[in-house]
């Protein structure tokens, strides 16, 4: 897909403020540990995460991410009452219906002539929002709109950690709620718009998105049927093998849209699962990791806000300057791929 006219004005993030390391989770699960004869440390080994972050107070999905969306406006060149459409992209949302969009527009205090509507596709929603406005802006029908995630994986750890220690689970049964306590929160927002409202703003280039729904079953979240919560459960090892699979077919498809040789992306973010993720995936690529900047050590993987605020972060400490070509690798459970080049 090649993207023609459309800018990134500004990028926002929010980072909550209460600590979860892996040692607290671990001190939780102490029972667990004990029964299995587990040994401490490992959650923190296997996955490169020292911490995650929640709020320490309840918050819905749409506060969260419009939060993250007034800095957004505050920082862009785009007064807020030009908005056009407003996309939600979270895994997290207020509720079924309405669209978690709506609470987040009326908070934002957008105008009422804006599109609204929720864009779910696990951690690639904002990436897909991306496009999909980029789409709008480069037909001519709209000009500008904001893009928001607002992600709490606090329930769910909090529930996982419940049901590790009510089951009766062994080392084996254990496994496929491994990838719930990396889970953590936060919130971004980006403004998008076409790039004569915004010249030196951050230009997307084009990007490809494949798919690989044989492995739909990898990793699967929902309530359960007792309604006591959301429940999810990942087969991690082969999620990581069929994804980064699927990221190298993805990225060969992106080198030839954009014309690009491994080499001529200066910055390179990715999905924020842990470690061991980063460096097959970079080992897989034949990409250096010095062109990486990385937010799982202390933020865990925060779904789909996970790469938007690592690219802010990135922004943020000048790793990622004006000028540098910026390859950003999104995947998502399903499994669907989805890579953006950018000029930043």
């Amino acid at each position: 897909m090649h993207i023609k006219s459309t800018v990134i004005d500004s990028l926002a993030h929010v980072v909550p403020p209460e600590v979860w390391t892996s040692t607290d989770i671990e001190e939780k699960l102490k029972p667990l540990y004990d029964r299995l004869h587990l040994p401490e440390g490992r959650l923190e080994l296997m996955t490169g995460i020292r911490e995650r972050r929640f709020w320490n107070h309840a918050i819905r999905p749409s506060e969260a991410s419009a939060e993250a969306g007034i800095k957004a406006l505050e920082k862009s060149k785009i007064p807020p009452d030009k908005i056009e459409v407003c996309l939600h992209c979270s895994v997290s949302r207020d509720m079924l219906e309405p669209a978690t969009a709506s609470f987040a527009h009326r908070l934002m205090g957008l105008s009422p002539n804006v599109q609204v509507m929720d864009v779910s596709n696990a951690c690639l929603g904002f990436l897909n929002s991306l496009t999909l406005l980029s789409a709008m802006i480069d037909s001519g029908q709209v000009r500008s709109g904001i893009v928001v995630s607002g992600e709490n994986g606090k329930p769910l750890l909090e529930r996982t950690i419940q049901l590790l220690l009510e089951r009766k689970l062994t080392r084996k049964t254990i496994k496929p709620y491994f990838a719930n306590l990396t889970i953590g929160a936060g919130a971004v927002a980006a403004v998008v718009c076409h790039e004569s409202l915004s010249p030196n703003g951050h230009r997307l280039l084009g990007g490809v998105c494949l798919a690989d729904t044989s492995n739909n079953d990898l990793c699967q979240g929902d309530s359960n049927a007792e309604g006591f919560g959301y429940e999810m459960q990942t087969d991690s090892e082969e999620m990581l093998h069929a994804g980064v699979s699927l990221a190298r077919r993805t990225w060969e498809s992106l080198k030839s849209e954009l014309n690009w040789q491994n080499d001529d992306a200066d910055r390179v973010i990715c999905h924020q699962v842990g470690s061991a993720h980063q460096k097959l995936l970079f080992d897989t690529l034949g990409l250096d990791l010095k062109k990486a900047y990385s937010s799982f050590q202390t933020c865990g993987n925060t779904g789909s806000a996970a790469l938007p605020i690592t690219l802010a972060k990135a922004e943020e400490g000048g790793f990622v300057k004006k000028g540098d070509l910026v390859a950003m690798l999104g995947i998502g459970s399903g499994l669907n791929c989805l890579m953006l080049g950018a000029e930043w």
